[in-house]
């Protein structure tokens, strides 16, 4: 049987420069994926809150949250992780480079922390709790679901690159925020280091039959640069 997925919620941006929006105008959510495979059911990127985003799969997939196995964040940025607790029961997962950026993060902020106020040291050590979820994803989930480090938008993020035989599919995150970013060849103003993300838009397009952005529906990148 070959590697399927289910777009849940498909994402937007707070606000997206290329339509002339220069400050938020709306909340940001990422688009969420479900991809089955050998018996795993891996939920990618849980964007929405949680309650919104469990009927939304069930919607999507009459399935329920204590169905998923797996969670992958292609980021560890907060609009990716939202509703994550909707799938406690499920492995959590994410690229180490990511997961050790994160932690070295949190760990300057906690070594702060007494010039931080009440709201912000909550937020400190929700995000600390959470972070002792995570666990670093290997190579690959299943024979043709496979880790794909795209870095740049963030220090490590990485999506899935999905391999059945006859396309590839890859779930980007924030690599590829929209079809009209890719389409113009424009990575995210705030990346961790725009170069990075440029070099892995660049190498998306070469590889990627099937394109599900971070923030916008799937799209056929092959279609638009041939």
């Amino acid at each position: 049987m070959a590697v399927e997925y289910c777009l849940i919620s498909i994402g937007t941006l707070s606000h997206n420069r290329l339509w002339g929006e220069g400050a938020p105008v709306r909340t940001a959510h990422a688009t969420t994926t479900l991809v089955e495979d050998e018996g795993r059911l891996i939920l990618v990127d849980p964007s929405l809150p949680a309650a919104v985003l469990a009927a939304r799969f069930n919607e999507r997939t009459g399935k329920h949250p204590k169905d998923v196995t797996d969670v992958f964040c292609t980021t560890l940025r907060p609009d990716h992780r939202r509703g994550i607790d909707a799938f406690g029961d499920a492995a959590w997962w994410t690229h180490e480079p990511e997961l050790e950026a994160y932690r070295d993060r949190l760990k300057e902020m906690s070594d702060s922390a007494s010039r931080l106020d009440a709201d912000d040291k909550a937020t400190l050590d929700a995000d600390l709790d959470l972070l002792r979820r995570f666990r670093p994803a290997g190579e690959k989930f299943a024979d043709q679901i496979h880790l794909y480090p795209l870095p740049g938008p963030s220090p490590g993020s990485a999506g899935l690159l999905l391999t059945p035989p006859t396309t590839t599919i890859l779930i980007a995150g924030d690599a590829a925020l929209t079809a009209e970013h890719v389409m113009r060849g424009q990575v995210w103003e705030g990346c961790f280091d725009t170069e990075a993300a440029k070099e892995s838009l660049r190498d998306m397009l070469q590889v990627a039959d099937v394109l599900i952005p971070g923030h916008d529906n799937v799209f056929f990148p092959q279609r638009v640069w041939l």
